[in-house]
């Protein structure tokens, strides 16, 4: 598989504190890769670092192999990086279709919005990640929507957003086991498609059902990565980890 992002030793500081301490990490063309740490394991900062919203301190950053300099908002945006926070950023009282091209509306040359197109659109997309309710359409509001659901509604419009790699952000936080599972369908879907995605979790058992690697972050530092295939189950994956950050300290 090929490297869609690269970091290498990438350092980022706030004053005296290290947020992160050369860093070095990649995920590749259609993979899930799960990113696990405690809080104030540096999680956050990393995302805005891959987001473009911090420049790192020292270290670099590859897309598709090729060097960026100068990383920004901008660039990671043209680059296909979208990012799902825990909060969705969506607006309950509007529909799936308004949330999905809110900013990017079809318009005529005219100014008019094409209302019918962008319908058709939400359906297709809606569909493509896995709504399979007839009850559940673009023009549903998104408040009727339950949190595995209204987390798709976020994820399809990353993909509006013409994203190649996915971050999502504790997605399957204060979420029912009926709806980490659907959650989980997006994203395998998503997968299938060829695109990526960063798993970002506290509940390792959810990290471990969705991922095809791990990463292990413990005071701004990778302490340990490892493929699904080096660990048999959830149980294991604790141990390993545990024994890394108590190897850390």
């Amino acid at each position: 598989m090929s490297s869609l992002i690269e970091l290498k030793k990438i350092t980022k500081k706030f004053g005296g504190v290290t947020a992160l301490n050369s860093v070095s990490m990649d995920v590749s063309t259609g993979e899930v890769v799960g990113l696990i740490g405690d809080n104030g394991a540096g999680k956050s900062t990393l995302i805005l670092t891959l987001v473009g919203v911090h420049e790192p301190d020292s270290g670099e950053i590859y897309i598709r192999g090729e060097k960026v300099k100068g990383w920004t908002t901008a660039k990671a945006r043209d680059s296909g990086i979208e990012t799902v926070f825990q909060d969705r950023a969506l607006c309950p009282q509007q529909s799936i279709v308004w949330n999905i091209f809110m900013g990017k509306e079809l318009k005529y040359p005219f100014g008019l919005i094409k209302e019918k197109k962008q319908i058709a659109e939400a359906n297709k997309l809606i569909r493509e990640i896995g709504f399979t309710s007839e009850l559940i359409d673009a023009e549903s509001p998104v408040g009727n929507l339950s949190g595995g659901e209204r987390q798709g509604v976020a994820i399809a419009r990353a993909i509006y957003n013409n994203a190649e790699l996915i971050i999502l952000d504790e997605p399957t936080t204060a979420l029912s086991l009926f709806e980490t599972q659907k959650v989980f369908d997006f994203v395998n879907n998503v997968k299938s498609t060829g695109r990526s995605v960063l798993f970002i979790g506290h509940n390792i058992y959810h990290v471990y059902d969705i991922s095809d690697r791990f990463i292990l972050l413990d005071r701004g530092e990778v302490v340990h990565q490892l493929d699904k295939e080096d660990v048999t189950s959830s149980e294991e994956l604790m141990k390993v980890m545990k024994a890394a950050v108590d190897k850390h300290h």
